[in-house]
């Protein structure tokens, strides 16, 4: 069975691997997820992110929790295959009032909101996290 949409099922394994919570969750690969989570990494959303396997490769995702949360509260998807949302680098939305990121997908990568908007780039609003 393929899939439609596959960061929306990347988002959902996090999600669910953090409530049962699990150390690491493992995720098939593509470059669109890995940029994703590299960006969830560099924000401190969650511990690492590496590659797994030569032909069918994986995404391995180590969780992060603190005091025994899961660091990510919330994870919501914005964009999707049947409505794609598109926003100019001044229209880019801040999350809870810059408490939580955005990831915009620019012709430049993948990115958070706040790099976005430094260097003036709009895109596809992909998801936001707090």
């Amino acid at each position: 069975m393929s899939m439609s949409d596959t960061i929306a099922d990347l988002l959902t394994r996090i999600r669910n691997a953090q409530r049962a919570e699990k150390s690491s969750v493992l995720i098939p690969f593509s470059k669109m997820k890995h940029s994703i989570c590299k960006v969830l990494e560099e924000e401190g959303y969650i511990e690492s992110t590496e590659i797994i396997g030569d032909v069918k490769k994986n995404l391995m995702v180590m969780l992060k929790y603190y005091e025994g949360k899961p660091v990510i509260e919330n994870i919501d998807r914005v964009s999707k295959p049947g409505l794609r949302i598109f926003k100019s680098s001044k229209e880019v939305p801040t999350v809870k009032n810059g408490l939580g990121i955005c990831i915009v997908s620019t012709s430049h990568g993948v990115m958070t909101d706040k790099k976005a908007r430094e260097n003036n780039y709009g895109g596809e609003i992909i998801c936001f996290v707090s």
